[in-house]
């Protein structure tokens, strides 16, 4: 049992010190703030506060886990050999920086509480964070952090033994249009005929007759491809399917509709289920638990799991509203168009709220790709060349390597065959 001593137990040190040495490390801890407790005990044991009591392991403490509120902390990157790091201690100290409140920072996404320029859908760009600005996005670098520390207090105290988590792969396939034009019904279909024919798309108009005359397969029609791939890999995956009345920005079929539904059920039979919420739905909380509800009563059981449509957060509002719809799962948390850790880490994490200083029942799975932020390659070799990259990171701590991809792109004419994409990368990764 490692112990802790720290001058003043919070909210957020207990948080943090939960995800960093349990759920990364696999380690049990006490927390004290009783010197002479701290002085009795024989095992394992770190300071952290602002000055060393003996000839402990010490962290030197940054104020940000004894604040309240928000703050604007300058943050002042330096090395740690070769990683990154920042708000720095004294360098006599063992580890040149605070190691907790620094993934306090990034893990509760603290940035995004201070003022920012949201982009065209209102969310925080990739650009505008620390992790791009100072080129660790490609790092799931709390955990990072997390082992090289480990290893160093482990020459102090042999006796500690960290226990890395198996890795873990989850595709993810998004499912916000389940068809190109197939199920629509005639006014929406002959709109959309109407509209490819003013734009000269004159393949859609092809492909639209052929599919809604001449009875050929939707191209977005390939789930039992998807799920076939699972089975064959035996993999666990989850489909995100929109389920919800048609508006600007969600335009799949009606949730009327028997094929729809009859799909639906199919999908549930073989992987999880969740809910791809609506654009409306995020400012409409009434909306949103009638989606859950709806979805959960076509598959019989509960819907735990959700995506935001276009990967849009708005913390924290967002996740208190999916808290207040009971959702308990988020697999919202990762850029569309950047490869990366949005939140610097691949193990599943609670959502802290600052606003109430209190750790929230809703765990956030952050994905480390999404199929847009592969849409530059023009080849299937340098798409899996990017996936190996941020796959190797997530192995090298012992994470949950998340990839997700859109109905969309499985389905659509491009120039690389995305359903072989998604074979491959399940034949790769499958665990």
């Amino acid at each position: 049992m490692l112990l802790i001593y720290t001058h003043k137990k919070t909210p957020r040190l207990t948080y943090v010190l939960k995800q960093v040495l349990q759920r990364i490390l696999g380690l049990e801890f006490t927390i004290t703030t009783r010197i002479e407790d701290f002085i009795k005990h024989s095992g394992p044991k770190i300071t952290y506060t602002t000055k060393p009591l003996q000839n402990e392991f010490f962290i030197q403490s940054h104020p940000l886990l004894f604040d309240e509120g928000i703050q604007e902390y300058e943050i002042k990157v330096r090395p740690w050999d070769d990683l990154p790091t920042f708000f720095p201690t004294v360098k006599s100290n063992v580890i040149p920086f605070d190691l907790f409140a620094a993934s306090f920072f990034l893990l509760t996404r603290y940035e995004e509480y201070l003022p920012f320029k949201p982009d065209q859908h209102g969310r925080f760009p990739a650009t505008s964070s620390v992790a791009h600005k100072h080129d660790f996005l490609h790092l799931p670098l709390v955990d990072v952090w997390a082992w090289k520390w480990v290893e160093i207090l482990k020459e102090k105290f042999p006796e500690v033994t960290p226990i890395k988590n198996p890795v873990q792969f989850t595709p993810v396939v998004n499912v916000t249009t389940s068809h190109c034009f197939a199920h629509r019904g005639v006014i929406r279909g002959s709109a959309g005929l109407l509209m490819d024919l003013g734009y000269f798309k004159l393949r859609r108009v092809v492909d639209r007759i052929a599919v809604v005359i001449f009875r050929k397969k939707d191209p977005f029609d390939n789930f039992e491809k998807l799920i076939g791939v699972l089975k064959k890999f035996r993999t666990k995956g989850i489909f995100f399917f929109q389920f919800a009345e048609y508006s600007k920005h969600d335009k799949n079929i009606s949730t009327e509709n028997n094929k729809f539904r009859s799909l639906i059920k199919y999908v549930a039979d073989y992987a999880e289920v969740g809910l791809a919420a609506s654009f409306r739905s995020q400012t409409e909380m009434a909306l949103l638990k009638d989606e859950k509800e709806h979805l959960s009563a076509v598959i019989h059981r509960p819907i735990n799991s959700v995506r935001l449509r276009y990967n849009r957060i708005e913390i924290p509002s967002s996740y208190r509203d999916l808290i207040d719809a009971e959702i308990t799962r988020d697999y919202t948390m990762g850029y569309t168009h950047y490869i990366g850790f949005k939140a610097s880490t691949c193990t599943p994490f609670f959502f802290y709220d600052l606003g109430i200083e209190a750790q929230q029942p809703i765990k956030v799975h952050p994905f480390a790709v999404h199929d847009y932020a592969l849409q530059g390659h023009s080849k299937i070799e340098k798409m899996l060349s990017e996936i190996s990259s941020a796959a190797t990171q997530v192995r090298r701590v012992g994470g949950n390597f998340i990839l997700l991809f859109s109905n969309e792109n499985l389905g659509g004419s491009h120039r690389v065959n995305w359903l072989d994409l998604y074979e491959r990368v399940i034949e790769q990764y499958h665990v």
